[in-house]
């Protein structure tokens, strides 16, 4: 197999063009190469400048989940942090964990900043939403993001052979209408995702009523618990400032 490693996006989208197989942090497509075949000829992104940025309203696809640190919002470095062993975090990368992941613990952290989606094919790059990005699977060069003005994350323990563990991950956001600030939450249940915008305030009551009479309403009681404590941190921290 020729491992084909591009220095710039215009580099990247040839080798694409040439039937490249995007490998992404390899973490996950090595075993079913070694079962089914490897392809002739893969390319990596990790020498390409734009998949390798990280600050505080954007990230690269190739940066290994272990380098994610305090320039990124704090539910974005905490839902990395929780990814697998640190072994696995030493070797997977943001591509790799939202597109080639049926677990995607990155997803719920990247939804409450409402992270938009930069795409690489074979024409270039464009710009989509993360519904495409779990749906197409396409190849990720990086997420952007506005900061939020505050956010929370928390994954429960996982359970012994059992469904992969809940996780409750919730950001303020300015901008909304008339000034109203927005909350966006997003609650992984099983292996279903599921996310909710609403107006907010400071009230934490007024806000889960609000989503209680939506989808989220029938989370069990413990996701519902989960998701409640990541509202009251975000609402509390946006109100600091």
């Amino acid at each position: 197999m020729l491992l084909r490693l591009p220095t710039s996006v215009s580099e990247a989208s040839r080798c694409l063009s040439e039937g490249a197989i995007p490998v992404g942090g390899a973490t996950l497509v090595w075993a079913a190469w070694q079962r089914d075949g490897f392809p002739e000829q893969a390319v990596s992104l990790r020498d390409v400048p734009e998949a390798r940025v990280i600050g505080a309203e954007e990230v690269g696809a190739a940066v290994v989940l272990n380098q994610i640190d305090e320039r990124v919002p704090e539910v974005l470095r905490r839902a990395a942090a929780g990814v697998g062993t640190g072994a696995v975090r030493r070797a997977a990368t943001v591509g790799g964990n939202l597109v080639g992941s049926t677990l995607r613990c990155l997803l719920p952290a990247a939804l409450v900043l409402d992270a938009r989606a930069v795409v690489l094919d074979a024409d270039g790059t464009y710009e989509t939403d993360l519904a495409e990005v779990v749906a197409k699977r396409p190849l990720l060069l990086s997420l952007r993001w506005s900061a939020p003005l505050a956010c929370a994350y928390r994954k429960l323990p996982a359970k012994a052979g059992g469904e992969p563990p809940s996780v409750a991950a919730a950001a303020v956001h300015a901008g909304g209408a008339g000034g109203v600030k927005l909350l966006r939450v997003a609650v992984r249940e099983g292996y279903e995702v599921l996310t909710e915008t609403v107006p907010c305030g400071a009230d934490a009551a007024g806000v889960l009523d609000a989503l209680a009479r939506t989808q989220l309403g029938t989370l069990s009681a413990e996701v519902r618990e989960l998701l409640r404590e990541q509202v009251a941190a975000a609402l509390a921290s946006a109100g600091e400032r």
